[in-house]
């Protein structure tokens, strides 16, 4: 291999790797406050924070279920 192309390797693997850093301390710092809002607004009593986002997807997904079959006129 040439040494432009072993140069140009260790740079993408450098900025790759910046890049993944990054994205998971952004993925993690969202889903931290993702989960202090639910704690703090969406969570019901006896319900872990699991459950309350279990049940908010699946009371999304009727809401939307909804309005499709409006929309398609069922």
């Amino acid at each position: 291999m040439s040494k432009l192309v072993e140069a140009n390797k260790k740079i993408e693997n450098a900025v790759v790797g910046s890049y993944k850093k990054v994205e998971n301390a952004v993925v993690g710092g969202y889903k931290k406050v993702e989960d202090k809002f639910v704690d703090a607004f969406l969570k019901k009593e006896n319900e872990t924070t699991e459950e309350a986002k279990d049940r908010i997807k699946k009371e999304q997904e009727e809401l939307e279920q909804k309005n499709r079959d409006i929309v398609e006129g069922k």
